[in-house]
Formats: C-alpha cells, sequence, structure tokens
C-alpha cells in the first residue's frame, strides 16, 4: 500500500457497508475521534487534526469517503444515499473494534456526520460539525426548491444534478483546475472569471471561477499536488454523486418523526465561510438550537473561509479538544 505523506499517519483498507475503504490513521489508543471529509476533499484535508488529536491522547481516523481515493466507487447513485453514508462509519466502528466514538465532519461530511449522530446516537458519544449547520428535515424537497430558485442561471448544486455527468465530465477534464480556484481564503487574489454570464447555457463552473494568483498560505504546492494526483486517480463521479442524493434523502426520512440530534455537539466555522452566507453566531445558535438535546457551543473563527481545519489548524484543533474532553 501507498505510504502516507505526512509522517505519523499510516494507511490501512478495511470492509465496511460491502465496500473496501482505506483510512488514514495516527495514534495507536485512546477515545477514537471519526474524521469525515467534504467536497471536493480527501483523508488529507484532516492531516493537521490527525496529528494534533493523536498528540493529545487520541486515535483518529479519516477515511477516503465512498467514492473518493482510494475507497470503492458504486455506480449506482442510490449507493451514496445518506443511508449507505452513515452505515459506512458504523462499519468503521465495526472494522476497529470499537463500539462508540466521536465524530467530526466538514462540508458534506458535517451532513453526514449529523445523520450518524441521528440514525446511530448509541455509537457517537459527541458531533463536532463543520462549516454546514443542522436544522432537521427540509419542509419541502430540497433540490425542486434550488431548481427554481436558480431558474435559468448556474448554481452548482444544480449542474452536480443535470443529467449526462456534465459536472464530473468538467472536472475530470481539469482537477488542478476546479480545485485550485476552490481551495482559496476568502481574500485570496484571483484573475477575472472567463464567463461572467450568470446563466447556465453560459458554461459550466470552472470558467465562472477566477483562477487564483497564487496558493494560500495554508495549502503548498506539495499539498495540491497530492489532491490533484487523488482526483486524477479516482474521478469526480463519486463525489458529485452525493449531491444527487439530496431528493431521495429527502424521500427516505418522510416516516421519521423525530430529527432532534441528542448527542453532544458543537459547531465550528470561518465568520467568513460561504456557507453560513455571513450569518451572526447568535443567528447560527439560534437556528441550530430546536433541533439539539445538547448544543454545547457554536463558534466562528474571524477572518477564516470555508477550509477552517486547513485555514487554522491551531484553532481547530484547540476547539475540538475543549469539546472532546467531555464527550
Amino acid at each position: 500500500m501507498t505510504q502516507s505523506p505526512v509522517p505519523g499517519v499510516t494507511f490501512q483498507t478495511i470492509e465496511t457497508n460491502g465496500i473496501n475503504m482505506r483510512i488514514a490513521t495516527a495514534g495507536d489508543s485512546g477515545p477514537l475521534v471519526l474524521l469525515v471529509h467534504g467536497w471536493p476533499e480527501s483523508w488529507y484535508s484532516w492531516r493537521h487534526q490527525l496529528t494534533g488529536l493523536s498528540a493529545a491522547g487520541y486515535r483518529v481516523v479519516a477515511p477516503d469517503m465512498r467514492g473518493y481515493g482510494k475507497t470503492d466507487q458504486p455506480a449506482a447513485v442510490a449507493d451514496y444515499d445518506m443511508n449507505h453514508l452513515t452505515a459506512d462509519l458504523v462499519g468503521v466502528l465495526d472494522a476497529l473494534g470499537e463500539g462508540t466514538a466521536a465524530i467530526v465532519g466538514h462540508d458534506w461530511g458535517a451532513a453526514v456526520a449529523q445523520h450518524s449522530a441521528l440514525f446511530y446516537p448509541e455509537r457517537f458519544t459527541g458531533l463536532v460539525m463543520m462549516s454546514v449547520p443542522y436544522s432537521g428535515r427540509a419542509a419541502q424537497n430540497p433540490l425542486d426548491v434550488m431548481r427554481k430558485s436558480a431558474g435559468e442561471n448556474f448554481y452548482y448544486i444544480v449542474y452536480h444534478n443535470e443529467s449526462g455527468g456534465v459536472a464530473e465530465q468538467e472536472y475530470d477534464g481539469d482537477p488542478r483546475g476546479i480545485l485550485s480556484r476552490l481551495y482559496l481564503s476568502p481574500n485570496s487574489p484571483r484573475e477575472a472569471p472567463a464567463i461572467t454570464d450568470p446563466k447556465r447555457a453560459a458554461g459550466g463552473w470552472i470558467p465562472r471561477l477566477g483562477a487564483p494568483k497564487g496558493l494560500p498560505d495554508w495549502l503548498s504546492q506539495d499539498d495540491l499536488d497530492y489532491y490533484v494526483a487523488e482526483f486524477e486517480a479516482s474521478g469526480f463521479q463519486g463525489g458529485v454523486n452525493y449531491y444527487r442524493t439530496f431528493a431521495l434523502n429527502w424521500e427516505q426520512t418522510a416516516d421519521r418523526d423525530d430529527f432532534v440530534i441528542k448527542v453532544p455537539s458543537m459547531f465550528f466555522a470561518g465568520s467568513e465561510d460561504i456557507v453560513i452566507g455571513g450569518a451572526s453566531r447568535d443567528a447560527l445558535q439560534n437556528m441550530m438550537n430546536p433541533h439539539f438535546a445538547d448544543l454545547r457551543e457554536v463558534t466562528l473563527v474571524p477572518e477564516m473561509g470555508h477550509w477552517i481545519q486547513q485555514e487554522d489548524p491551531q484553532a481547530t484543533n484547540e476547539a475540538m479538544l475543549s469539546f472532546l474532553k467531555d464527550c
């Protein structure tokens, strides 16, 4: 198996929920912390947390999620629904011989972590959600709402749901182009975008994102090269398939009557994260409170953006360790 590029982090492949999954691990003992990455990312997104949390006495595991990296990529879109994704993570605990773990998720990983804690509260001792807040089940099919809101204009989630796999074809054709444009800080200087027409008919996503004038200080050329190589090998279809399950996930929870997360939880994000749209700490706390039995903290790090665990690993690790010691 390929050697990990991060000292102190090792790889192994486990079987979980019918697939082979590559996991990155650090620390031989201590309470288990499971780190769940988002799109378009990798176990590598957690390189600073794998080393930082294991040094503090935790056993830390970051999988390549279903469809990513060296983990299997089922062909069917339905194999990427929330039932599969959450069962994958319970299977990680089982494969490691662990009864429980704290779970941490960022971006799409936050949604998967939230639902893991919701569906399997007996297996997760605490939940750290990053960037994506939780508000229970939507009143309407979320994909229908997004399509109506976008209309004829480009919106990346609607684009990911177009037929024919147009999104992954674009990204597979230029992995460095999409990743280098997404992995930036809020104030990173960019070239002018090639497409400024908001209409979807004007083109795909990469030309709408101005090319970076340089890498942010938290991302080295070696870091970017590693990400690019992972997606050159795996392609983007698996990750894009997560976006194709919005309607399915919504439909599958129609008969569920309890969407309150019971395990101790915290929310953590950069104040400039585009996902929270400028919401204040108090606004996020008030929005999420009804959906948690024990929401202990909402923390926003000033001036930081979407890739918070890489942009400010020290603040991220400190916040996580402060929360985890009471879980």
